[in-house]
């Protein structure tokens, strides 16, 4: 199971909202119109790498933020490959 400090997209969907110039309540209610049930609390604990994110739950913020998968995945390969050692 991946610890809390394996989330890698968090700093990445809060870039992207605030680009699209979305409060974390309507990116919120952009989710729970296509399926998932998301607090604007578990939100902010997503963007601030607290929580992981499931493949779905993924699925359903690229859709929400009108963006591919990889998107949501930080440029710089080496941050990722950095959190497989933490």
């Amino acid at each position: 199971m991946l610890s809390p400090s394996q989330n890698v997209i968090g700093e990445q969907v809060r870039k992207l909202r605030y680009a699209r110039e979305l409060t974390q309540e309507t990116l919120a209610a952009k989710c729970n119109v296509l399926g998932w049930d998301l607090s604007r609390g578990t939100l902010a604990k997503i963007e601030a790498g607290v929580r992981c994110v499931t493949d779905a739950e993924l699925f359903v913020l690229a859709k929400a933020l009108k963006l591919e998968l990889r998107d949501l995945y930080p440029r710089d390969e080496r941050a990722i490959v950095a959190q497989l050692n933490q």
